[in-house]
This record gives structure tokens, sequence and C-alpha cells, in this order.
């Protein structure tokens, strides 16, 4: 049975990634500001008022944990707006970054001390912050956020390789939720959440920071 943290589990893909886990048997920590009734039914171990954006909510989240005692990280909360160019909101575009960059950046600096040697980080990115898929414009925000939060996860991947700690940033697919108003045509949270489930069972120090699909292929930066 493995730990299991992840960031952003009341609703979407982080409470489809929750079900997943418990569902095979494994202990997952739900770090969220706020719960859900959902989550509340699954058994797993909430711990509310973790605001990404607040060093010291984040901090004290990973202080509640032992040291060694996690054996995956999935910095998966998120939020999306969408900027054109005749309306760049500024303030949406810098709560984009704090939460979309800076947010798997600070819960995986402070958890550090209790990612076991060969424990295993996915950040849960997306497509849209790929430059060389970019073939729309628009989302300003939430696309440079999530360029560059795949730089991030590069720089973790370099610095955490020696302690043994794999990192991967993981696109999880057009998925039907709530954040992106229920797609057309997008997979349903399940099915993306089994996919990215497989993809972080796969993962490996050799392949550390690469930039993968749920589906199983490499993405371009």
């Amino acid at each position: 049975m493995a730990r299991i943290v992840i960031t952003g589990a009341n609703r979407g893909i982080g409470l489809a990634l929750a079900r997943a886990y418990v569902a095979r048997g494994d202990e997952v920590v739900a770090a969220v500001r706020v719960t859900s009734a959902d989550l509340d039914a699954l058994g797993a171990e909430v711990h509310e008022g973790v605001e990404l954006t607040d060093d010291a909510a984040v901090q004290r989240f990973a202080d509640s944990l032992g040291e060694n005692s996690v054996d995956v990280l999935i910095a998966n909360a998120g939020i999306a707006t969408s900027e054109t160019l005749e309306d760049l909101n500024w303030d949406r575009i810098r709560r984009q970054f704090e939460v979309n960059t800076l947010g798997p950046l600070r819960i995986t600096r402070a958890m550090l001390p209790r990612l076991k040697e060969g424990a295993k980080v996915a950040i849960v990115t997306s497509r849209s912050g790929s430059i060389g898929d970019n073939g729309s414009g628009g989302a300003y925000g939430y696309r440079m956020s999530k360029a560059a939060v795949n730089m991030a996860g590069v720089g973790l991947a370099l610095d955490l390789e020696p302690r043994g700690i794999a990192v991967m940033l993981l696109h999880p697919g057009m998925v039907k939720t709530d954040m992106l108003g229920n797609v057309p045509g997008g997979v349903e949270p399940e099915d993306a959440a089994a996919r990215m489930v497989a993809r972080i069972d796969d993962m490996t120090l050799e392949a550390t920071g690469k930039f993968i699909h749920a589906e199983g292929h490499e993405l371009p930066w």
C-alpha cells in the first residue's frame, strides 16, 4: 500500500484520482482548501485549509505528515480563466501563476522531507502550456502559467534526481470537468484518472522530467 498525497482532491480530476487510489487500497491524503461531500465519502485523510498560494498554510500541512512518509505527490490543484488579447485581466493572470505555477513548486519544496527515496512527483499540467502545440492563441494566463510550471517541473526533475525522486509533467487530456466547462468530446474524469495512475505507476527515474500525455506519448514543449 502506497501513501499518495493529492492537492485539489475535492472535485474534478483530483477527486477521480483519489477515488482510483482508494479503490485499489492505497492510502490517500487529500490537501484541499475546502472539502466536499464526495471527498468525505471516500474515507481519505482530508486536510482542509491548504491554500497553495500561502507559504504558511502549505508548510503546516507538510509538517502534519511524518518524515519519509509519502510515496507519490500529485500536484493537481489548478484554476483556469480565458483571457483574450482584448481582455487581459491582470489580476486573473497573476492568480493563475500563483496557483498553477508557484503552487506545485511550493508544495513540492515543503514535502521534500516527507518524500521517500524512490518517491514520485506528478505535476498535473496541460497541453495548453505547450509552445510547440499552440495553434490557436488566447487563454493567455492559463497557457503561460502551464508553460511556466513545465519549466519548474524540469528544474525539479534535475534537482531531485540525485535524491532518487522522479518527476513527471502530466497532461490529463481534455476532461469533462467544471473547470473546463464540461468540454464536448472530453473524456470522463474516471477514465482520465485511470490513465494518469497508469502513467504514474510506470514513471521511472530514467525518464524523469518528461512532458507526458495521459495516453502515454510524449508532448512537445
